[in-house]
């Protein structure tokens, strides 16, 4: 985890992902965008896969929940993230630990922690996740 961690500060990116056959993949959008996309198209990379990312929240940590991933480390990562990856058997550590996500602009919640914070089903959120974009 350690070498993940490293790639995702030295290089500058969003999320980098290791897989189960150890390659290692590497993201740079902002946001829930490339898990997304991973779980939606891809779901066998995440398959027991490690990842580090820039930050956590519940709806991501539903993805990663979706695809088995095995473990996560978040710089920041929120605490309904942190619920969810425990609750389903996914090793989670974080540099900071925080009630929720803040929006872009730092004035108020995530849109997409804001919309999963009342749903524990994975495959629930998802799918609220996918109607935010299809309507936005």
């Amino acid at each position: 985890m350690k070498e993940l961690i490293h790639i995702l500060h030295d290089e500058g990116l969003t999320l980098v992902l290791k897989s189960a056959n150890s390659e290692i993949h590497r993201y740079t959008q902002r946001g829930i965008k490339d898990l997304l996309t991973l779980v939606s198209t891809n779901p066998e990379i995440l398959h027991d896969a490690l990842i580090a990312d820039k930050a956590v929240g519940k709806a991501a940590a539903a993805c990663m929940v979706a695809g088995g991933v095995k473990q996560v480390w978040a710089d920041v990562m929120s605490e309904p993230a942190l619920a969810l990856l425990q609750n389903h058997g996914v090793t989670a550590e974080c540099g900071t630990l925080v009630d929720h996500i803040i929006n872009r602009t730092g004035d108020g919640w995530c849109p997409m922690e804001r919309l999963s914070r009342d749903e524990n089903d994975p495959a629930a959120i998802i799918q609220r996740i996918r109607d935010f974009f299809a309507s936005h």
